[in-house]
């Protein structure tokens, strides 16, 4: 890519500059690449190479690819640790740490062999440093604050000077203040594609990172010592419906690249495919290595990357398997009244709290399709709608949407998929069937009450005359 005027940064939608001078404040500014920002929370178009090898670009889930300008053999690239305001999705906005204007940070794409120069401006209230994960390094440029180089200090700029050795997935995130920056949004994806332009080459390339917050409802700010129970589990910072589709043209080579930077596994499963799984943390997985999966588990600090041809059409979807992190901005004191009959009590609530509306005695279906109140900046459980009506998800969801026709760097939402006749799920409305018959649950006839554990070091011992010795 060769230099980037300023028109054509802000020819992109939403992608504005902070000049040198606004970033560091010293004379030598002048001399560092811009920094630009980001203003839209959508997914951005990719950012095509102007020069040197060709690649397909990535795009990312409601991000974008930070520009570079080219400085005789160095690309050189401009990031910001900033406080950041990131929306979840419509109706909750938080108050977050990130870079650029964003968390997620932007997308850094790279090419194999090439260098790459990064500054890295503190604009936070506490020191900072930029760890370069998986990536192949000198140590000084590793960016463990303290151990492999000094810790950045507010208002002060860093350079990052490297190699990189191999094509593949990475990300990046501090190493200083780790738990509270990294709980505070603080990390990005960064791309190394091969230098042969045909070495793994796909039609569409899906990356994005998996984190996690624990907002209380209400607030704005993550509690930043959580370290198990978060409630909102997050790609790329957005929870569905605010997660961008996974728009790909019917017929086309289809990557998805993750990182997970959460405290936990995520199990990622895609509906309608199945596909292989070409690439770990540790580097693109041999041809005759990869395996089939409908599923992909993704431990903590670890990537991954599938692909697969997109033959079938249709709106797939593709979400985390664990079931409480399809959900939004769940209360771990809720109560459980399934099978409770809440008429009664509900009745006497309604004379002291009037518009009380009892809740989960059938199961919690009904919140996907309830209108009702909340507390300021916080989202329903269960949200978001489709042609079919409410999906009852939340969280880490989305939608393939695999459509013909489309043009090649058409990611627009196509809308909802338009089943051919007769291939739609439907009511059976024909001649009722006899009830089956149902047998009764196994039951042993042991009663609750009578049931004690006995410690086996502890057995009765039987005395000559046959009574237990009690």
């Amino acid at each position: 890519m060769t230099d980037l005027s300023r028109r054509g940064f802000l020819g992109a939608g939403g992608l504005a500059l902070a000049g040198a001078s606004m970033v560091s404040g010293r004379t030598q500014a002048a001399s560092l690449p811009e920094a630009p920002i980001m203003t839209e929370a959508t997914m951005q178009p990719p950012l095509y190479p102007k020069s040197g090898p060709d690649y397909q670009p990535v795009v990312t889930l409601n991000g974008w690819t930070l520009p570079w300008r080219q400085n005789g053999d160095w690309k050189e690239f401009h990031l910001v640790a900033e406080p950041v305001v990131r929306e979840l999705a419509p109706g909750m906005k938080a108050h977050l740490w990130g870079y650029n204007g964003q968390s997620p940070g932007p997308t850094i794409e790279a090419v194999q062999g090439d260098k790459v120069r990064i500054f890295v401006t503190n604009k936070l209230p506490e020191n900072t440093a930029v760890h370069w994960h998986g990536q192949l390094l000198p140590n000084g440029m590793d960016g463990v604050g303290g151990l492999t180089q000094p810790h950045i200090p507010p208002g002060k700029t860093f350079v990052y000077e490297f190699i990189c050795q191999k094509s593949g997935t990475f990300m990046y995130h501090p190493h200083s203040d780790e738990m509270v920056q990294m709980a505070m949004g603080m990390m990005g994806f960064f791309v190394v594609h091969p230098r042969d332009p045909a070495e793994r080459r796909v039609d569409r390339d899906f990356v994005f990172l998996l984190n996690a917050f624990d907002i209380e409802a209400g607030s704005y700010v993550p509690k930043v010592n959580t370290m198990l129970d978060f409630n909102l589990w997050c790609w790329n910072s957005r929870v569905f419906p605010g997660i961008d589709p996974l728009v790909v043209r019917q017929g086309d080579k289809v990557r998805v690249r993750f990182g997970n930077l959460t405290m936990t596994n995520h199990p990622i499963h895609m509906h309608g495919y199945d596909f292989k799984v070409t690439g770990t943390d540790g580097g693109w997985v041999p041809e005759a290595a990869q395996w089939p999966e409908v599923s992909v588990d993704v431990a903590v600090g670890q990537m991954r990357a599938f692909e697969f041809v997109a033959d079938a059409p249709g709106d797939w979807a593709i979400h985390c398997h664990k079931s409480h992190h399809t959900m939004n901005a769940m209360g771990h004191d809720v109560k459980t009244y399934i099978g409770v009959n809440m008429k009664r009590t509900a009745a006497a609530i309604k004379k002291v709290a009037p518009g009380y509306m009892p809740m989960g005695s059938a199961g919690m279906g009904e919140m996907g399709s309830m209108e009702m109140p909340l507390p300021d900046n916080t989202l329903p459980m269960m949200t978001g709608f489709a042609q079919f009506g409410p999906v009852e998800m939340g969280g880490m969801f989305s939608v393939v949407k695999v459509r013909p026709g489309l043009a090649v760097d058409d990611y627009k939402d196509p809308g909802w998929y338009k089943h051919p006749e007769g291939t739609v799920a439907y009511e059976w409305t024909g001649e009722q069937l006899a009830e089956p018959a149902r047998a009764p649950s196994p039951d042993s006839g042991v009663k609750a009450t009578e049931f004690r554990a006995i410690d086996p070091r502890k057995r009765p011992v039987r005395t000559a005359g046959g009574h237990d010795n009690h």
